[in-house]
């Protein structure tokens, strides 16, 4: 089982990106080899946000037809976003997101420890990056 974060979702859109061909690479092993994936619906807003903002409504579209319908995708719940703002604050960093905090909380409440991500934070957080941040 392999979390999406935004930062994997986002490279598989973006050819410019610097990740794009190992995020592909992985992505398309993955569909091959029927891998369980899920996210949140807040990677999900993130996501779309960064998607449509920087890459237009086509990539969006993209992401939301072909991409996503074989992703398990967890509703953040008011519990898992309490304990996520109480963890943001206390880690009192500027470039850490409540996004993030709330995927670290719902990974440990779900014992999921693989994460699609080029996201650094992940590892500091004890979770394994595919591929390494």
């Amino acid at each position: 089982m392999i979390f999406l974060d935004t930062s994997g979702l986002f490279a598989l859109l973006d050819s410019d990106d610097r990740f794009y061909d190992p995020a592909c690479e992985i992505w398309e092993r993955w569909h091959t080899q029927r891998v369980t994936l899920l996210t949140s619906n807040y990677v999900l807003l993130e996501t779309s946000a960064l998607v449509q903002q920087r890459l237009g409504m086509r990539p969006l579209q993209v992401l939301h037809t072909y991409a996503l319908p074989p992703v398990e995708i967890h509703w953040i719940s008011e519990t898992i976003h309490r304990q996520a703002v109480t963890n943001l604050i206390s880690a009192n960093r500027r470039h850490l997101s409540l996004v993030d905090c709330s995927s670290f909380v719902l990974m440990r409440d779900l014992d999921v420890n693989r994460v699609f991500t080029f996201d650094r934070d992940f590892a500091e957080q004890g979770f394994t990056c595919v591929p390494p941040a």
